[in-house]
């Protein structure tokens, strides 16, 4: 694939950025306050499981852990899955900085590709988003947490990111859907969970864990909803 602008992949970013703060990572700028998400994932994120688990008032870890995976792996598909849509652009997530006192993520310098093939922009993505980046975090982990789970979170997040632009933009809603499944065939994403409507609307075969929260609910996606 062909080598995008610095240009192209921050006037897409800036773009999307109006389909929600998940789709919107802060780009370049000062370092200050910024650090290399890869040194949080070897020391398991321990600090955002913590953060996570006291927001939600849980003492079980790996329900910090779920959610906190959850809501990282949709900042992750969600830059990349709304400027493919609607550019056909990839932006370069291979470098990515955490905030120093909360979840947001940097991009520190802007780079990317302008997309080929579905089959080649999906193989891409998974490579990018799940290789480098969620599965060091579930090897990081230091609560154990099933691996089916946090690809059922993972599946259930990109689900999401092509709801949402399918929802802004709904001429998009077909390639959005394309996507979602081809992404959802693919390696550990396969088998858990489905699209079952036009809109996007998706049916995990995991559950988050979120329904075990003091005050907490099954999400509108989990395989429990009918349990």
């Amino acid at each position: 694939m062909e080598a995008a602008s610095e240009e192209s992949v921050r006037s897409t970013l800036e773009e999307i950025a109006e389909f929600g703060s998940f789709f919107a990572p802060h780009l370049g700028g000062d370092p200050a306050g910024w650090h290399d998400v890869s040194a949080d994932y070897a020391r398991g994120l321990t600090d955002l499981v913590e953060a996570t688990a006291a927001r939600y008032d849980t003492a079980e870890l790996r329900i910090g852990a779920s959610i906190a995976q959850l809501s990282h792996a949709a900042r992750l598909w969600s830059p990349v899955v709304g400027a493919v849509l609607t550019r056909g652009v990839i932006p370069d997530l291979t470098r990515l900085d955490r905030a120093d006192d909360d979840s947001r993520l940097r991009l520190p310098t802007l780079a990317g590709w302008h997309a080929g093939t579905e089959g080649q922009v999906a193989a891409l993505l998974y490579d990018m988003v799940v290789r480098r980046h969620l599965e060091p975090f579930a090897r990081g982990l230091r609560v154990k947490v099933a691996p089916g789970l946090l690809y059922g979170n993972a599946a259930s997040a990109v689900a999401e990111a092509g709801r949402a632009v399918a929802t802004a933009r709904p001429e998009l809603a077909p390639r959005a859907a394309r996507l979602v499944n081809l992404l959802l065939a693919t390696g550990g994403l396969a088998g858990k969970g489905s699209l079952t409507s036009p809109e996007l609307a998706f049916r995990r075969t995991t559950c988050c864990l979120y329904y075990r929260v003091p005050d907490g609910d099954k999400c509108g996606d989990c395989a429990l909803l009918d349990k």
